[in-house]
């Protein structure tokens, strides 16, 4: 019943693996596309842009147009300064049009800024996709790693299947004592339950994995392995990874124009000293009624009392109670943050690299040790074989040499994946 249930866990294992499986860069793709935290920062670059769009409207005229139509009643002071009662009706309509000619250069600067902002955005949501590359990534290779694990168990199943099976012909021809079978029947369903074990933590880091994807239904969800190319990645030097992180990594980047959104911000306060020239212009008529005297036409008052207006405006700031001052010195605050931020970045990304770049080149050595050991543990294991079957080694001489084996697969892989994840972290830093 035990042997029957690995099997249907192995089975569902190997059926998930027959499906569509998602290559690293689909998986990467598809987190892009559907992660909320990229989705929102999309939203803030569009918000961005809008602010472009924005300053750059400030350069165009405004044109409004208004009526207006009121009426009086009751007594009010005629031309001979005595009083009557009038009903007066009064209607006008006006066109006005203003054009900016000279904004203290703040529309200028606003557009600038605005600019800056929005590179900064762009920026912002691009390492905000690294960083869910990076997680997606990390949880990849964990799944390939927990795949290999499970490779592994099996294995360690099959020696101890095959010693048990070895052991029971012995015992019926009489070589070997009845505690050498128990002994062996205890082995195996130890690897059973190893690779029941393997086989749940697959399929948990596959959950991990889909989940991160955004992906709700995870039954049939399945990853390919990674391609020859990527198993034995180059290792740059430190150098090289650490000019490259800085020079073109996208959080350092978007700080960069932080930086420089908050240098236009600083110029754009300044603009407050400033003075401002637009030019006016408007059309405008008006009719008039009063009861109990004489009133010309609407078409005639319409006629004579049509205007056109035209002026320029000049506006020079003198005191306006500290508010450009304290507005300059706002945005120099926000400059020296956003220069701490960045200061902040590159440390962080400088720190990263190198840690990476130290995990990397530990785990390549790891791996050509872990290599060696189980070639070694492999020729060990069975040259103890071959005297164990002829009776000139005990079980659990046997027992420690499969152990040291199966600790030897389990070495390698491990040094494998992180090698090839280490690597790929600085690599991604680097590009």
């Amino acid at each position: 019943m035990t042997r029957l249930l690995i099997t249907l866990i192995i089975a569902s294992v190997s059926l998930h693996s027959q499906a569509d499986a998602w290559s690293l860069d689909s998986c990467i793709t598809y987190a892009i596309s559907h992660n909320i935290s990229v989705r929102s920062a999309q939203l803030d670059n569009l918000g961005a842009h809008l602010a472009v769009t924005e300053a750059k409207d400030r350069f165009l005229p405004t044109l409004n147009a208004g009526a207006q139509q009121s009426w009086d009643f009751g007594r009010s002071l005629t031309s001979d300064n005595t009083y009557a009662n009038r009903n007066i009706s009064n209607f006008g309509w006006s066109v006005q049009l203003s054009l900016p000619i000279f904004q203290g250069l703040s529309a200028l600067r606003q557009l600038r800024q605005a600019e800056a902002a929005s590179r900064a955005g762009e920026l912002q949501s691009l390492a905000v996709a690294d960083e869910v590359t990076l997680s997606v990534m990390s949880l990849y290779l964990q799944a390939l790693y927990n795949r290999e694990l499970l490779a592994v168990s099996r294995e360690q199943l099959r020696l101890t299947t095959t010693q048990l099976e070895r052991q029971e012909a012995l015992l019926e021809a009489g070589k070997v004592p009845e505690v050498d079978v128990i002994q062996a029947r205890a082995q195996v369903a130890t690897a059973e339950v190893d690779t029941v074990n393997a086989a749940n933590n697959l399929r948990l880091s596959l959950i991990d994995l889909a989940q991160a994807l955004e992906i709700k239904n995870t039954d049939e969800f399945d990853i390919s392995p990674l391609p020859d190319s990527e198993t034995a990645p180059i290792l740059i030097s430190l150098s090289e990874a650490t000019d490259r992180a800085l020079g073109g990594y996208s959080s350092i980047l978007a700080a960069r124009a932080r930086v420089e959104s908050a240098d236009r911000a600083v110029d754009l306060a300044r603009s407050g000293y400033l003075p401002r020239l637009s030019f006016n212009a408007g059309l405008g008529d008006s009719y008039y009624r009063m009861s109990g005297l004489y009133n010309n036409s609407f078409s005639r008052q319409m006629r004579d009392n049509f205007s056109k207006t035209l002026g320029f405006t000049l506006q020079i700031p003198i005191f306006d109670a500290f508010s450009t001052r304290n507005s300059i010195r706002r945005a120099q605050l926000n400059r020296r943050s956003a220069n701490l931020d960045l200061e902040r970045c590159e440390s962080d990304l400088r720190k990263a690299v190198e840690q990476a770049w130290t995990q990397a080149d530990g785990a390549r050595k790891k791996l050509d040790a872990s290599i060696i050991a189980a070639e070694a543990s492999k020729a060990a294991l069975d040259a103890m074989t071959e005297k164990y079957t002829y009776g000139k080694a005990n079980a659990s001489e046997w027992e420690q040499t499969r152990s040291n084996y199966i600790t030897s697969l389990a070495e390698q892989t491990r040094a494998k994946y992180e090698t090839i994840l280490r690597t790929r972290i600085l690599n991604f830093y680097a590009r």
